[in-house]
């Protein structure tokens, strides 16, 4: 069953990162084997200014936060969230971003283009949750992909 606005709004409001460093604008869908959110990267972007000067583009490190932003992190809750977590334990959570592999990139992302995030899950097992990411254009070209690992931690273990 996808799931309806009231579920997005709550899964958004626990996603952790915040600004300058929240690359999920909304999420489109939602059930428990995937995930499609977007992203509009602002032409004042931090990371801009140096990567490159005169010409700048998205630096892939940061296409990947944005695959485990939607596709580890808001997923995941969302996935917790199912499984009856609290808001509140929810919230004393830190994903740690624990692997990426297979990761290519196939074209470039310029200021102001807005983006399509996709997760598949693979499996959620022992609180790891592992995604299939993708980052297309809006009219469907890929820009890049990879599969993701992460896990959430309770804020307070070292």
């Amino acid at each position: 069953m996808a799931a309806d606005k009231k579920i997005i709004e709550d899964v958004l409001s626990l996603v952790p990162q915040q600004y300058p460093f929240r690359f999920i604008d909304d999420i489109l869908e939602m059930d428990e084997e995937h995930i499609i959110g977007t992203y509009r990267f602002r032409n004042d972007e931090y990371f801009y200014r140096g990567h490159f000067p005169g010409r700048p583009v998205t630096p892939g490190v940061i296409l990947i936060e944005t695959m485990a932003q939607t596709g580890v992190v808001a997923f995941g809750i969302y996935q917790l969230m199912r499984q009856g977590m609290s808001f509140d334990q929810i919230k004393r959570l830190v994903t740690l971003f624990a692997m990426v592999d297979d990761c290519e990139f196939n074209g470039i992302v310029s200021p102001g283009e807005r983006v399509i995030v996709k997760g598949e899950k693979v499996y959620l097992r022992r609180g790891n949750l592992k995604t299939k990411a993708s980052i297309e254009r809006e009219n469907g070209e890929s820009i890049c992909y990879g599969v993701l690992t992460g896990r959430g931690v309770n804020s307070n273990e070292k």
